[in-house]
């Protein structure tokens, strides 16, 4: 798995254990929106064999749509163009992840701390995916 906080900026990533059980930040990729970032991106995934993508969905605090999930479901979409459909991209809520970040330290970017956040409760939340795959 490998999960991405998406930002025009910067994407944070992270990426699981294989049992699912561990999510880990790894090293951000810079403007992953631009056609080198995207490339980058989908480097990433290759790079970590990742078999399945998670987006941060950054939804208002109602869990309405904002400008940046609009821009993130755009993010997803092209991605998805890039990899095909053999990896899944799920986009999932991401809201309080950057908050929830900010307290834990490490060496890697806040960003990607936050994609590890939201990979850890998107982990939790489907579990079933790895007892189903004999993980």
């Amino acid at each position: 798995m490998l999960a991405l906080d998406y930002g025009s900026a910067r994407c944070g990533c992270a990426v699981s254990d294989p049992t699912g059980t561990l999510a880990t930040p790894i090293p951000h990729v810079e403007r992953p929106g631009t056609r080198k970032g995207i490339a980058r991106v989908a480097a990433v995934v290759r790079e970590r064999g990742a078999e399945r993508v998670v987006v941060g969905l950054p939804l208002g605090l109602s869990g309405a749509d904002t400008p940046q999930t609009t821009e993130a479901r755009a993010f997803a979409a092209r991605l998805g163009e890039v990899l095909g459909p053999e990896i899944p991209i799920d986009l999932y809520d991401e809201r309080f992840t950057t908050k929830i970040a900010a307290g834990f330290g490490g060496r890697e970017s806040e960003d990607s701390r936050a994609a590890a956040v939201l990979l850890e409760d998107w982990l939790a939340r489907n579990r079933k995916l790895f007892e189903e795959a004999g993980a």
